[in-house]
């Protein structure tokens, strides 16, 4: 049976809704893995600490996306739950040539400065030989990336979450399959990895731009955009938490790498860097989940249902803190397993990675309920308390705690960082449930 934003939702209708999104993120997050997989056991350590080294500075530039699309998806989300389906496609459509635009206009910025920012961020020349083919060729397919992100935000609104789901698995199959061939069979090292992830990102961006191109049975459908400033503006501003995490999540990468290289050297950025991979897994679980939930706040919240506000607000607290429980036990029992798995071949440098993965799990403990409090506070059309509890968990407390808790614990203190600063914000987290509850309804 079908399920629809107007429903009334029950644990296991909640589920039912929101798993697709939860297994886009989860398999999304697993064909990047892959990438990181194949270089480290394949090419080598210096290799994989290359690659996680230029990451960050990527995801940077395709933070806007993550902006437009989120913030983008509340606005039309609700214009749709106000019966305006026309207006919705509008914007829709405009939103998506938009960030098309963008994207090409950041891959080629991105490729004419890649080799003096990567120095800055702390790339020897041994690291540059790596770095500068790697990110490249990102760049290069940086349009597609951020097309792909932006409908997987889309598929949910379009009550098509399944769909989203078989375009994942997809672009996660092809990455998969052409790094084997690349790295592994033609041994094209982080060159044949790029390029894998490239093919996977034009798979899972053009596919879902060629269905909503076309006449289908979504609610949402590509049609001629007309230009709404006011909506942009909306957007960028509702999303602006979305954005701020993910600029926030890279620039603190940039900083994690910088104070490792100082403390650990190359081996720090490898371990960094299978923490980076095995999060971006366990915490797919909370950004799927926030993802497929939001639609059903903003449509509830447009339609002035408090009561399934209520029930959406109660029971979506209730599913993340149980989770966030069971991922932090899953991590301290595998993180031996997990870091053998990337960092095997290297005795020393496995004792660092699974002790880092030991310290730095903690912090699921609290991160499901604040990366789900930005969220809730987006699909409400409040970017302002959504984009401060990003900012607070992501770059202002994190920053701190990278620089001070080395000081006080040495190498392990950048591993607790994270945890600290996840457990400061979430106490403002709950202050802004209790001041804004009453406005919104939704306690």
């Amino acid at each position: 049976m079908n399920i629809q934003l107007s429903d009334h939702f029950t644990y296991c209708k909640l589920l039912r809704f929101t798993i697709p999104s939860i297994a886009m993120m989860i398999i999304t997050s697993i064909y990047g893995v892959v990438d990181g997989l194949f270089v480290s056991n394949v090419v080598g350590a210096e290799a994989f600490a290359a690659v996680n080294l230029i990451m960050p500075f990527a995801m940077i530039f395709a933070s806007i996306s993550f902006m437009l699309s989120t913030g983008g998806s509340a606005l039309v989300g609700k214009i749709i739950g106000e019966g305006n389906v026309e207006k919705g496609n509008q914007i829709f459509s405009m939103l998506v040539y938009l960030i098309i635009g963008i994207g090409i206009i950041f891959g080629i910025f991105g490729i004419v400065f890649l080799e003096p920012i990567a120095i800055m961020i702390g790339a020897t020349e041994e690291l540059l030989q790596y770095s500068i083919p790697y990110g490249t060729i990102l760049f290069i397919s940086l349009p597609f990336f951020m097309l792909q992100t932006t409908f997987q935000v889309f598929f949910v609104v379009a009550e098509k979450p399944h769909m989203g789901l078989i375009i994942s698995i997809a672009a996660g199959l092809t990455n998969v399959f052409l790094d084997f061939l690349f790295i592994y069979f033609f041994r094209w090292g982080v060159t044949g990895a790029a390029a894998a992830t490239a093919m996977s990102e034009i798979v899972g961006g053009m596919i879902p731009f060629i269905y909503f191109l076309r006449k289908n049975t979504s609610t949402l459908r590509l049609v001629r955009p007309k230009w709404n400033g006011k909506a942009v503006i909306k957007s960028a501003t509702n999303g602006a938490s979305e954005m701020l995490t993910n600029l926030s999540m890279s620039l603190v990468s940039v900083l994690y790498n910088f104070q490792l290289i100082k403390i650990a050297g190359a081996d720090g950025v490898a371990a960094y860097g299978v923490i980076m991979y095995v999060t971006f897994i366990f915490s797919g679980i909370f950004i799927g989940y926030s993802i497929g939930s939001a639609p059903l706040i903003s449509f509830n919240y447009g339609a002035r249902n408090s009561q399934e506000l209520k029930n959406l607000f109660k029971k979506s607290l209730i599913l993340i803190g149980l989770a966030s429980l069971v991922l932090v036990l899953i991590a301290e029992f595998l993180a031996t397993p997990l870091a053998r798995i990337f960092v095997g071949y290297d005795l020393e440098l496995l004792i660092i990675t699974s002790r880092a993965l030991k310290l730095f799990s903690l912090s699921f403990l609290f991160s499901g309920i604040n990366m789900f409090a930005s969220s809730f506070f987006t699909a409400l059309s409040n970017g302002f308390v959504s984009a401060l509890i990003s900012i607070l968990r992501t770059l202002v407390f994190q920053v701190i705690m990278i620089f001070l808790l080395p000081l006080l614990f040495g190498l392990d203190g950048i591993w607790l960082a994270v945890v600290i600063a996840e457990l400061l914000t979430l106490f403002f987290t709950v202050f802004a449930f209790l001041v804004t509850k009453r406005y919104y309804r939704f306690m």
